[in-house]
């Protein structure tokens, strides 16, 4: 009992201080908890921030170690990369060897095949480099320069030299329409004369009209528009053809034909080409230019106006409506953009009318020509079904009035015209046939003159 007691303080103690652990323990253990989370995270922070740190260190202390970025690949594994230098022109290709990781060594299969790639890659480039470099020599500008092999393909597209044939070729028509014997020099001075006039006047309307031709997909290639020749030299060339053409004319083959050849030539380059930009009337004015040669091919052969050429410039007069009409229709846009004045874009109901009234007047053209004794009546029956055709195109054109009838009205009027003079020279009545006529009629008068005679 005595030792007992003489234990008992300290183990009093001793349980009071197990007992205050044990209360002060369980309440403090969240804020403990909570305490350490909050150490761990600024450590944590810590830590982190001090590896940036190093690692900024590192990148501008030692070069050597700095990230690289790694380029981006193309769409087309390439080898090569073209390095474009400022002062020259010259592309330069360097080759960038291929870098096989260290950890994956390449396989012999694999290196074929990239050597493969780098051949092909390698022609490829070969093959795209000098077209990169032509089209960059022809977005640039230069100076362009006049070569003698150059000039006579350029003259013959300042002449228009297909329409210029076209021309000649209706004169020839009416040349050989006419009812007389055939004089091949009077015939070939004729051409030439034409040719020479229609050469002249197609050049003065180029160098009149090169700022609207430039604002036009059909007509911004033109000699003039390109500087491919200078003005005075077109203006030079329109004169050294417009004067021996009209001095062939006048003295080669008669001054009627002259003044013709004159007059046209007026009226194209004075009349019909500012028209063009004023008024729709100068359609109406081209076509009676397109009807003059065939009238002048006459007066060469005959020397006068008669019936039948002004029956010829006719038939040209209501060819060219179609013909040109339908070729405007599709060049809407292109004339819009120039500014020029065209039925088919001011009055497209205009346009359609006139193109299908003058298809239907060819018809009737070609029934008077048997009536005025210039062909045959077997002339307007064989001409009929080309007639009717492009008739009946016109009317597609006039219904429809879209690019599809216009063109086919186009491509149609292409072969109409030699066809239909063709038709009419193979049944125009022989000159021999015309001579008899006239001495039968001769005859006649003069048996009535007998016998009215006492």
């Amino acid at each position: 009992m005595s030792a007992a007691r003489r234990y008992s303080p300290p183990r009093a103690l001793a349980g009071l201080f197990v007992w205050h652990l044990k209360n002060t323990g369980i309440r403090q253990i969240p804020c403990q908890f909570v305490h350490l989370c909050r150490v761990a995270n600024n450590r944590l922070i810590t830590f982190q921030y001090f590896n940036f740190l190093k690692r900024m260190y590192v990148t501008q202390y030692n070069k050597d170690l700095s990230q690289r970025a790694k380029p981006k690949s193309d769409s087309v594994a390439s080898p090569f990369r073209e390095l474009q230098q400022f002062d020259q022109e010259k592309k330069v290709i360097h080759k960038i060897r291929p870098i096989s990781p260290v950890h994956q060594p390449l396989s012999e299969t694999s290196s074929r095949n990239e050597l493969r790639e780098m051949k092909s890659a390698a022609e490829t480039e070969d093959s795209v480099t000098p077209v990169r470099a032509e089209s960059k020599d022809d977005r640039q500008w230069k100076e362009m320069k006049l070569r003698l092999d150059d000039l006579p393909g350029i003259l013959a597209r300042l002449s228009k030299i297909k329409l210029t044939a076209l021309v000649v070729s209706t004169a020839s028509a009416g040349f050989a329409m006419a009812p007389v014997p055939f004089d091949l020099t009077c015939f070939l001075l004729a051409s030439l004369g034409t040719g020479l006039a229609s050469c002249a006047a197609n050049s003065i309307n180029q160098f009149f009209e090169v700022p609207f031709d430039s604002n036009m997909n059909r007509t911004k290639n033109r000699p003039l528009v390109r500087g491919q020749i200078s003005p005075l030299l077109a203006v030079c060339f329109a004169a050294s053809c417009g004067v021996p053409g009209i001095a062939l004319l006048t003295l080669g083959v008669n001054p009627l034909t002259g003044a013709l050849g004159a007059f046209n030539i007026f009226l194209y380059t004075c009349c019909y080409t500012p028209m063009k930009r004023m008024s729709i009337a100068n359609t109406w004015v081209g076509a009676v230019v397109g009807a003059i040669p065939p009238v002048m091919g006459w007066t060469a052969a005959t020397g006068s106006l008669d019936a039948g050429a002004l029956l010829l410039g006719g038939i040209l007069y209501s060819w060219q409506f179609p013909h040109f009409n339908a070729l405007s229709w599709g060049l809407r846009e292109d004339y819009s953009r120039g500014g020029y004045c065209m039925m088919s874009v001011t009055h497209p109901g205009l346009c359609r009318r006139v193109a299908l009234r003058h298809c239907l007047a060819l018809i009737g053209l070609s029934t008077v020509a048997p009536v005025l004794d210039i062909t045959t009546w077997t002339f307007p029956v064989i001409s009929l079904p080309i007639n009717l055709y492009i008739s009946y195109l016109g009317f597609r054109f006039y219904r429809d009035a879209d690019r599809s009838s216009s063109r086919k009205l186009f491509f149609c009027s292409l072969w109409h015209l030699p066809m239909l003079l063709l038709v009419m020279f193979t049944c125009k009545k022989s000159f021999l046939e015309k001579e008899d006529k006239g001495d039968l009629l001769g005859g006649n008068h003069g048996r009535a003159m007998e016998i009215r005679l006492p």
